[in-house]
């Protein structure tokens, strides 16, 4: 049985936050959006249909999870969420995985979309410090 690992491309711009009963939770190293990805722990999983319905139904609660957190980033750098965008897009990186993106109607794309669009912020050491901990409380 094949071994889960996360494809080396999120490792250039997300960080590992934890890992829930289902996935691996990262959050997009920018500053620009409230962002965090879930990558299931399966093996050669790629489409929603390579996860079980167990594993689908985890999956659904852990993006909801996942959406809260965002709402919480929001909230915690003064830009409260307006609305969530929620992707398994998989046309660079093929391993399933799992968008959740907090979006206001005044940041700089809205109502655009995200991926590939300007470049990104990374957080610094504290900041990204703050985030963990808030993102794992």
């Amino acid at each position: 049985m094949a071994e889960f690992t996360v494809d080396p491309a999120f490792e250039g711009g997300s960080v590992a936050v934890a890992d829930w009963p289902l996935c691996r939770l990262r959050l997009q190293d920018d500053v620009r959006f409230p962002w965090l990805i879930l990558i299931p722990r399966r093996a050669g999983a790629v489409e929603l249909d390579d996860l079980s319905l167990t594993d689908r139904a985890a999956l659904t609660e852990e993006i909801v999870r996942a959406g809260d957190l965002v709402r919480a980033l929001g909230l915690a750098a003064g830009r409260p969420v307006d609305k969530l965008n929620v992707a398994a897009l998989g046309n660079v990186t093929a391993q399933l995985h799992v968008h959740v993106v907090g979006r206001r109607r005044d940041d700089d794309l809205w109502p655009d979309p995200v991926w590939g669009r300007g470049a990104a912020r990374p957080y610094g050491t504290e900041a990204l410090d703050r985030v963990r901990a808030l993102l794992t409380a």
